[in-house]
Protein backbone atom coordinates (compact mmCIF):
# COMPACT_ATOMS: atom_id res chain seq x y z
CA UNK A 1 0.00 0.00 0.00
CA UNK A 2 1.25 3.48 -0.81
CA UNK A 3 0.88 6.45 1.50
CA UNK A 4 1.80 10.13 1.40
CA UNK A 5 2.50 11.91 4.67
CA UNK A 6 0.98 15.33 5.24
CA UNK A 7 3.56 17.74 6.64
CA UNK A 8 2.27 17.51 10.21
CA UNK A 9 2.15 13.70 9.91
CA UNK A 10 5.78 13.73 8.78
CA UNK A 11 6.80 15.87 11.75
CA UNK A 12 4.91 13.60 14.14
CA UNK A 13 6.22 10.39 12.55
CA UNK A 14 9.80 11.56 13.09
CA UNK A 15 9.40 13.40 16.38
CA UNK A 16 6.15 12.63 18.20
CA UNK A 17 4.74 9.35 16.84
CA UNK A 18 2.20 9.16 19.68
CA UNK A 19 0.46 12.21 18.15
CA UNK A 20 -0.47 10.03 15.14
CA UNK A 21 -3.58 7.89 15.21
CA UNK A 22 -3.16 4.17 15.86
CA UNK A 23 -4.09 3.43 12.24
CA UNK A 24 -1.52 5.91 10.91
CA UNK A 25 1.24 4.50 13.13
CA UNK A 26 0.34 0.98 12.03
CA UNK A 27 0.44 1.94 8.35
CA UNK A 28 3.78 3.71 8.72
CA UNK A 29 5.34 0.78 10.58
CA UNK A 30 3.97 -1.89 8.22
CA UNK A 31 6.85 -3.38 6.24
CA UNK A 32 4.56 -3.67 3.20
CA UNK A 33 3.75 0.05 3.20
CA UNK A 34 5.59 2.49 0.99
CA UNK A 35 5.64 5.84 2.76
CA UNK A 36 6.18 8.87 0.56
CA UNK A 37 7.23 12.36 1.63
CA UNK A 38 6.63 15.17 -0.81
CA UNK A 39 9.30 17.69 -1.63
CA UNK A 40 6.48 20.19 -1.03
CA UNK A 41 6.43 19.16 2.65
CA UNK A 42 10.20 19.34 2.89
CA UNK A 43 10.17 22.78 1.26
CA UNK A 44 7.42 23.92 3.65
CA UNK A 45 9.52 22.76 6.61
CA UNK A 46 12.58 24.59 5.29
CA UNK A 47 10.61 27.79 4.75
CA UNK A 48 9.01 27.70 8.20
CA UNK A 49 12.39 26.99 9.79
CA UNK A 50 14.03 29.90 7.98
CA UNK A 51 11.38 32.37 9.16
CA UNK A 52 11.34 31.07 12.73
CA UNK A 53 7.90 29.41 12.69
CA UNK A 54 9.31 25.91 13.13
CA UNK A 55 12.30 24.43 14.91
CA UNK A 56 13.68 21.22 13.48
CA UNK A 57 16.48 19.02 14.73
CA UNK A 58 19.65 19.55 12.71
CA UNK A 59 19.42 16.02 11.25
CA UNK A 60 15.71 16.30 10.32
CA UNK A 61 16.11 16.03 6.53
CA UNK A 62 18.54 13.11 6.84
CA UNK A 63 16.07 11.41 9.20
CA UNK A 64 13.50 11.29 6.39
CA UNK A 65 15.61 8.87 4.37
CA UNK A 66 16.88 7.02 7.45
CA UNK A 67 13.25 6.31 8.32
CA UNK A 68 12.89 4.60 4.95
CA UNK A 69 10.52 7.19 3.52
CA UNK A 70 10.51 7.72 -0.24
CA UNK A 71 10.93 11.27 -1.52
CA UNK A 72 8.16 12.21 -3.95
CA UNK A 73 9.27 14.94 -6.35
CA UNK A 74 6.72 17.34 -7.81
CA UNK A 75 6.00 16.32 -11.40
CA UNK A 76 4.01 17.80 -14.27
CA UNK A 77 1.22 15.26 -13.70
CA UNK A 78 0.85 16.61 -10.16
CA UNK A 79 0.69 20.20 -11.42
CA UNK A 80 -2.07 19.28 -13.86
CA UNK A 81 -4.17 17.86 -11.03
CA UNK A 82 -3.27 20.82 -8.78
CA UNK A 83 -4.58 23.31 -11.33
CA UNK A 84 -7.99 21.66 -11.34
CA UNK A 85 -8.46 21.41 -7.58
CA UNK A 86 -11.18 23.49 -5.94
CA UNK A 87 -10.00 25.97 -3.31
CA UNK A 88 -11.30 23.99 -0.31
CA UNK A 89 -7.93 24.55 1.27
CA UNK A 90 -6.03 27.81 0.88
CA UNK A 91 -2.63 26.34 1.78
CA UNK A 92 -0.77 25.69 -1.51
CA UNK A 93 1.42 23.02 0.11
CA UNK A 94 -1.61 21.06 1.29
CA UNK A 95 -3.28 21.34 -2.11
CA UNK A 96 -0.09 20.00 -3.70
CA UNK A 97 -0.21 17.02 -1.34
CA UNK A 98 -3.80 16.35 -2.41
CA UNK A 99 -2.76 16.62 -6.07
CA UNK A 100 0.17 14.25 -5.59
CA UNK A 101 -1.87 11.70 -3.65
CA UNK A 102 -4.56 11.84 -6.33
CA UNK A 103 -2.18 11.57 -9.29
CA UNK A 104 -0.17 8.75 -7.69
CA UNK A 105 -3.19 6.89 -6.21
CA UNK A 106 -1.75 7.21 -2.71
CA UNK A 107 -3.59 7.42 0.59
CA UNK A 108 -2.87 10.72 2.33
CA UNK A 109 -2.05 10.41 6.03
CA UNK A 110 -3.47 13.60 7.50
CA UNK A 111 -5.54 14.86 10.40
CA UNK A 112 -6.40 18.09 8.59
CA UNK A 113 -10.21 18.11 8.31
CA UNK A 114 -10.05 20.40 5.25
CA UNK A 115 -8.44 17.57 3.29
CA UNK A 116 -11.62 15.49 3.55
CA UNK A 117 -13.38 17.94 1.22
CA UNK A 118 -11.27 16.60 -1.65
CA UNK A 119 -11.81 13.38 -3.55
CA UNK A 120 -8.71 11.69 -2.12
CA UNK A 121 -8.20 8.67 0.13
CA UNK A 122 -7.32 9.80 3.64
CA UNK A 123 -6.10 7.94 6.68
CA UNK A 124 -6.36 10.10 9.81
Amino acid sequence: MGYLLDTHSLLWALGKPDALSDSARTAIRDANSIIHVSTASLWECAIKTSIGKLQLPEEFFDAVTRAGFEELQIRIAHLKVYGGLPMHHRDPFDRMLVAQATAESLTLISQDSKMTKYDVNILN
